[in-house]
């Protein structure tokens, strides 16, 4: 984040593969390569990061199955966010609004519907491929600052950036912001939204940590990189997705909007928590192996009781929490998941079949341990008929408790 080296381990999870590398029936018997997952401390600037990065050409080009649509609560978040974006902003008809990560272009037809010219760069080949054909123009490339001159020179300036949990799956984040500051207008806005660390300490939150997250990101540290990068921060809301994030808010230094209190005040909670400390995250690990224990003594007290346990959604961080804890198929008869990408394959090393939500009410099993723990309420309530039925509830995190 600062570009120093000088770096501290402080915490160390079970090497995975990556957490989207799921298995087809055949390749269940193939050795899969595992990758150290390790966080580190910046003892300069005290930002949080893994110490490995995986060639973000194996994680995003190959098999990418991640597709913003698949989740309605996060669409509506989408289209609420391009809403109240355009009446923050007073964002106008034939402005020119870009997504970094774009995915399958769900944020920007918000903005389209407000008769906005929209584009996308995203990484995944074959999504972005389609979000084009789907009305949603999009670059199917990594986002950089010598992207972003070829884009400025193609598309004009653009009047608004945004990027949605993207920023903490990039290596060089400064070369990104670079790259916004030169496409984006003089008066232009700059908005991203990232996970919070305060969250994914305070709650947590570790199956966040995966190798598609590189960052952990913090205020304190993003207001240096803007500095460092020609930018200002204006303002930080918290707001809820992934558990806990931050939609951090940015222009060019000396821009129109005045920043407001709301920077101040969340880096000085980010002091009050020691974050510049090493001693604070031995305590998390800590309390990390604590979890792990009470959830495996849970699922093996049920299955010595006869009971059948599925689980539902099989999100990238599954694959941190089910590695680290130990926990496979021994103790999950399989997952329920929405996104047909996934559905009919393996989770990496566990080896838990994953199949069609549908297959619930026909399989019934006694519980369901929430893997997609953030939408827990959502799926709850769309599931009501199985709790009416007898089924049951486990929610892993923020803190381990039955429905």
């Amino acid at each position: 984040m600062c570009d120093t080296e000088n770096l501290e381990r402080v915490m160390e999870l079970t090497p995975t593969p990556p957490g989207n590398n799921f298995l087809k029936k055949e390749e269940l018997t193939k050795v899969e390569k595992c990758y150290p997952l390790e966080l580190y401390h910046c003892k300069n600037c005290f930002h949080v990061q893994l110490g490995h990065v995986v060639d973000p050409k194996i994680l995003y080009q190959n098999n990418y199955t991640y597709v913003s649509a698949t989740s309605a609560y996060f669409v509506k978040h989408l289209r609420d966010y391009a809403k109240e974006m355009v009446e923050k902003f007073e964002l106008k008809p034939g402005m020119l609004v870009a997504d970094i990560g774009s995915n399958d272009g769900t944020c920007l037809l918000g903005f389209k519907e407000y008769e906005m010219k929209v584009i996308g760069v995203d990484p995944a080949t074959e999504i972005a491929e389609n979000a084009t054909a789907h009305g949603v123009e999009t670059v199917a490339d990594f986002f950089s600052h010598s992207l972003a001159l070829n884009l400025k020179e193609k598309y004009g300036v653009a009047n608004f950036i945004t990027s949605h949990n993207a920023c903490a799956h990039i290596d060089k984040l400064d070369d990104v912001v670079r790259g916004v500051s030169h496409w984006l207008d003089k008066d232009g806005v700059f908005v991203l939204e990232v996970g919070y660390f305060v969250d994914v300490y305070s709650k947590l939150l570790f199956d966040t940590i995966y190798h598609e997250h590189l960052d952990f990101h913090t205020v304190g540290p993003f207001k240096k990189l803007f500095e460092r990068t020609g930018m200002e921060l204006i303002s930080v809301q918290r707001i809820n997705p992934q558990g806990g994030s931050i939609r951090v808010m940015a222009q060019k230094a000396g821009g129109k909007h005045k920043p407001d209190l709301s920077i101040e005040k969340l880096t000085n909670l980010e002091q009050e928590l020691n974050f510049d400390k090493s001693i604070t995250f031995a305590a998390y690990a800590q309390k990390i192996q604590e979890l792990g224990k009470k959830l495996r003594e849970l699922l093996h007290s049920l299955k010595k009781d006869g009971k059948s346990i599925a689980a539902y959604g099989a999100p990238t961080k599954a694959t941190t929490l089910l590695s680290h804890f130990g926990i496979t198929a021994d103790s999950i008869d399989f997952i329920l998941e929405d996104n047909p990408l996934k559905q009919g394959l393996f989770t990496p090393l566990s080896h838990i079949p994953v199949i069609p939500t549908e297959e619930l009410y026909l399989r019934k099993p006694d519980y369901v341990l929430i893997l997609a723990w953030n939408f827990a309420e959502p799926i709850m309530e769309m599931h009501k008929k199985f709790a009416k039925q007898g089924g049951k509830f486990i929610i892993p995190m923020p803190v381990l408790k039955i429905i």
